[in-house]
């Protein structure tokens, strides 16, 4: 059995090496956990990884509570949880103390538009490889199509088109052919109080804020609940969501501020989705300066990240059973179909506010550039992205690095 300090030390190097999202952190923790220390056998880590991506919300950080809850229970999963998030929260409370006190400085901004044009890349890619993976059969393809037109047409809620695509995978895996199940696992002994203790841990501050009349602590924190537990598909699918919801229909930040958002979530350790904590301390220091923005990232942390240790001890026991039912698989599939067809959404929305200063809504909903207002440098740096991007070799933190350098040298051209 691990001892706790010796998965303080790795799980803490972890947190604060795992840079690259989802693929670089998983490729870590099986360097860490497999190969080094043989903590986790080969098979019962991608079981393990099959299981995580089958839970919403930030899979490399569900994978590694999962692998800490295997190593010491409860408290080894506590453990190995927060050592992966914590850094990469830390350095983002950093970033976005120096983004409200300099992101106003013209050559700043400059540095900005070009790693916002290697955002659109990013994107772009995330897109690509989630396109390639579900979109295997005409019925995916047509549940992509019909996730794109129920958001860039009648911009529908996004827990709406996942729940109708959840019920589309399940009625129609439920008239396939599926393969036995075996019996689940038998319930572990004080399971049910482990789950309610923390689905209490979870919900009970957020009540508490809606008792309090904190109208805007309790909106936000709400709003990252739900989330939490419609976002499969990945750290991208988040965007979609939170891009609706934050921007769109509480203009809590501008369209730029969610771009900006997503470019230096890029650059920290940790899950991508800590660009929840980014969004939400810019929307509070608009409502109430410092304070204010300190309390909404911590809300958005605790609203975003309890329910991972929530859903890993409800349902690691069931691990075998879970990752082997057919229905649920179904659902999961369409779900992840429909996001990829609302990420497309998301990408034609990022790159009208980024290359137009100006847009205008049609009579049918649909946003569209004023052509009179393109953007030429952020066009030139759009460009520009693609190349840098296979230049260096799909290194996230060096692309964004060199096109904010871009950026920097055309702005003397704006």
């Amino acid at each position: 059995m691990a001892k706790f300090a010796d998965m303080t030390r790795t799980f803490g190097r972890i947190g604060c090496l795992s840079f690259g999202g989802p693929a670089a952190q998983i490729a870590l923790m099986h360097k860490e956990l497999v190969e080094d220390r043989g903590w986790l056998k080969e098979d019962d880590f991608l079981r393990a990884l099959s299981f995580c991506m089958l839970l919403p919300g930030p899979e490399a950080m569900q994978l590694a509570t999962y692998a800490g809850w295997r190593l010491r229970g409860v408290a080894g999963g506590l453990l190995a949880g927060l050592l992966f998030v914590l850094p990469g929260a830390m350095v983002i409370a950093a970033l976005v103390w120096l983004y409200v006190l300099f992101g106003g400085v013209p050559w700043v901004q400059a540095g900005f538009l070009g790693m916002k044009a290697a955002v659109i890349v990013i994107v772009v890619q995330a897109l690509t490889r989630i396109a390639k993976k579900a979109l295997k059969d005409r019925a995916s393809q047509a549940i992509a199509v019909a996730g794109f037109l129920a958001v860039f047409l009648f911009n529908l809620p996004f827990p709406m088109v996942v729940a109708l695509a959840a019920g589309f995978g399940l009625f129609q895996r439920s008239s396939a052919k599926s393969a036995a199940v075996s019996a689940p696992l038998s319930v572990p002994r004080g399971h049910l109080r482990t789950v309610l203790f923390w689905a209490a841990i979870w919900l009970a501050p957020l009540a508490a804020l809606s008792l309090i009349d904190s109208q805007f602590l309790a909106n936000l924190g709400w709003f990252f609940a739900k989330l939490a537990v419609v976002t499969f598909g990945g750290a991208y699918a988040v965007l979609a969501y939170v891009t609706q919801t934050v921007v769109s229909d509480h203009g809590w930040i501008s369209p730029g501020q969610m771009i900006d958002a997503l470019g230096l979530a890029e650059t920290t350790p940790g899950p991508l989705v800590l660009v929840t904590q980014f969004v939400a301390m810019l929307a509070g220091h608009g409502q109430g300066g410092a304070v204010m923005a300190l309390s909404a990232g911590l809300v958005a942390l605790w609203a975003t990240f309890t329910p991972c240790f929530l859903w890993i001890f409800a349902a690691a026991p069931y691990l075998e059973h879970i990752t082997r039912l057919p229905r649920l698989q179904g659902a999961l599939n369409a779900i992840t179909a429909a996001v990829a067809g609302m990420m497309l959404n998301l990408s034609i929305w990022f790159t009208l506010h980024l290359l137009f200063t100006e847009q205008v809504t049609s009579g049918f909903g649909v946003l569209l550039p004023i052509w009179s207002s393109l953007d030429i440098v952020a066009l030139v740096l759009v460009g520009l992205a693609p190349l840098v991007h296979r230049l260096c070799g799909g290194k996230l933190l060096l692309m964004l690095t060199i096109m904010a350098a871009a950026g920097v040298l055309t702005g003397a051209f704006r």
